[in-house]
C-alpha cells in the first residue's frame, strides 16, 4: 500500500475517492471490487478491501444503490405495529431479509386517514425494491397506486388480485372452532368480533371468520339468533365488554367462539369476574394461538404469523431475484385445533340455565 498517499483528514468520513486513491485504482473499480463482481483481478480487489480497511470505509446503501439499480431495502406496510399478529409476521419478514441482506422499512398505518395520506404521498418510488402488505384493507385506487410503482408485492392476509398472497383460510378455521364446540354438544353458540378503532378501516378476516361462523351453525341444523352475534373493540378490553353485553341477555350461550385470542383472553375475564365456571358454566375458543393463550389455557385454531411472514419474505426475494409472468403463487398455511381446559360439554344444568 503507497504510504505517501492522503489520507481524508481526521474526522472526516472516508468516501469512495479515498479508497480509490489509496488502492491505485478507479472509483469505479473500488464499486465493482466491493460488490464482488467477476471483472475485477482477484489481486486488485484485494487491494482495495485493504484500502477499505485501513480506512474503515464502509459502503454507502444509496450509493451502492445508483451503482446497481437496487436499493436493498423493502416496504413492510402494516396496520398496526404493536398487536400481537402484525408484530409477529413482521419478525418473521425482518428474519429472512436480514439474511439476504435487504433491509425492511416499516410504515405503520392505524388508521384510514393514515393510510389514504400514504397511498396520496406514496414515498415509496425509488426507495424500495419491493413492498410487503400485511392484511391491509386496499381499495382499487390503493391497490393501482402500488401496481403504478412496477416493482414487486407480495401480500399478507389480504388477497390482491394478481399478487402473490400468503393467508390462512380463514373460513375453515372459523368452521374448525365451531365445529369442536359443535361436537361437544352445544347448541347456543355466540360469537364475538371485533371493531376497529376507525370504522372505515376494517379487515377482511373478520368478515370471513363471521361467515365460518355461520356456516357450521347451518350445516348443524343450528339456528342462527342474532342476538348472540356481539362485538368490542379490538383487544382484552373489547373481550369483556362483548361478554358482559351476551350475560346481560335474558338467555345465556353455551359456549362463545371469538374471533381472535385477545378478545377470548377478554371474554375469560369478564366470565372469572361474574362468578361463571369456566368451562363448566361456558366454554371459550378462540384463533391465532396466541402466546398468552397457553397460559390461560385457551382452547383456540392455531396459525403462525412468523411463518406467514417469512413465506411472504421468501416469495418477495423470488420475484426480485427473477420475475415471473406465469399466475402469481397463492400460499394459504394451515391451521390446527389446539384443546386445553376452556372447553368442554355443556352441562345440563349450563344448557338450561337463565337470567333471572
Amino acid at each position: 500500500m503507497n504510504a505517501d498517499i492522503r489520507r481524508p483528514p481526521a474526522g472526516d468520513r472516508p468516501g469512495i475517492l479515498d479508497v480509490a486513491a489509496l488502492a491505485g485504482v478507479s472509483p469505479a473499480t473500488v464499486s465493482r471490487a466491493l460488490r464482488g463482481q467477476s471483472k475485477v483481478a482477484p489481486e486488485t480487489r484485494q487491494r482495495v478491501l485493504d484500502a477499505a480497511q485501513e480506512l474503515s470505509y464502509v459502503a454507502s446503501p444509496q450509493a451502492s444503490g445508483l451503482a446497481s439499480g437496487r436499493t436493498r431495502a423493502v416496504a413492510v406496510v402494516v396496520p398496526f405495529i404493536t398487536r400481537w399478529f402484525f408484530s409477529t409476521v413482521v419478525a418473521g419478514v425482518t428474519d429472512v431479509l436480514r439474511e439476504s441482506g435487504y433491509d425492511a422499512i416499516l410504515y405503520n398505518l392505524g388508521s384510514a386517514a393514515d393510510r389514504d395520506r400514504f397511498f396520496e404521498r406514496m414515498p415509496l418510488a425509488r426507495r424500495v425494491d419491493g413492498i410487503l402488505s400485511l392484511s391491509m384493507p386496499l381499495t382499487d385506487g390503493h391497490t393501482l397506486a402500488l401496481r403504478a410503482l412496477d416493482i414487486p408485492l407480495v401480500s399478507v392476509g389480504s388477497p390482491v388480485p394478481g399478487v402473490p398472497s400468503v393467508r390462512i383460510d380463514e373460513i375453515a378455521a372459523a368452521q374448525t372452532a365451531v365445529n369442536h364446540l359443535i361436537h361437544q354438544g352445544h347448541e347456543r353458540i355466540a360469537f364475538i368480533a371485533g371493531v376497529p378503532d376507525d370504522p372505515d378501516f376494517g379487515f377482511v378476516s373478520s368478515e370471513l371468520r363471521h361467515h365460518g361462523y355461520r356456516l357450521a351453525l347451518e350445516a348443524a341444523g343450528l339456528p342462527i339468533d342474532d342476538n348472540l352475534s356481539v362485538a368490542g373493540p379490538y383487544g382484552l378490553d373489547g373481550g369483556g365488554i362483548a361478554m358482559a353485553q351476551l350475560l346481560s341477555g335474558r338467555v345465556l350461550p353455551t359456549a362463545v367462539f371469538c374471533e381472535y385470542d385477545e378478545l377470548a383472553l377478554g371474554a375469560l375475564w369478564a366470565l372469572r369476574r361474574a362468578g361463571l365456571a369456566v368451562p363448566d358454566q361456558m366454554s371459550v375458543v378462540g384463533i391465532d394461538n396466541h402466546e398468552m393463550s397457553q397460559l390461560m389455557d385457551l382452547t383456540t385454531v392455531a396459525q403462525s404469523p412468523h411463518t406467514q411472514g417469512t413465506t411472504a419474505a421468501h416469495l418477495l426475494l423470488e420475484s426480485l431475484a427473477s420475475p415471473s409472468t406465469t399466475p402469481p403463487p397463492e400460499v394459504v398455511l394451515p391451521t390446527h385445533l389446539v384443546l386445553r381446559a376452556t372447553s368442554a360439554p355443556p352441562s345440563r344444568r349450563t344448557a338450561a340455565r337463565k337470567r333471572r
